[in-house]
């Protein structure tokens, strides 16, 4: 069970870290706005919107290595 966590927990940094940089600029500047990207509540539904969507592609991801057999647990 160790094995997936090492495995999963960097994954998802570094999808989200992808993610973050994709996509910022533009909802900054096109979806929301500069102003109103700056407001709590607007960071935080884009960040909700990022975890999300990471997890999802972390899991997606874990599947298909498992299912091509390059991991092994």
């Amino acid at each position: 069970m160790g094995k997936i966590w090492i495995i999963a927990i960097p994954l998802f940094l570094i999808i989200t870290f992808i993610y973050w940089k994709i996509t910022n600029e533009y909802f900054k500047n096109k979806v929301y706005g500069k102003k109103m990207f700056e407001q709590w509540g607007t960071r935080a539904f884009y960040w909700q919107g990022a975890i999300l969507i990471s997890g999802g592609l972390t899991v997606i991801t874990m599947f298909f290595l498992k299912w091509g057999n390059v991991l092994t647990f």
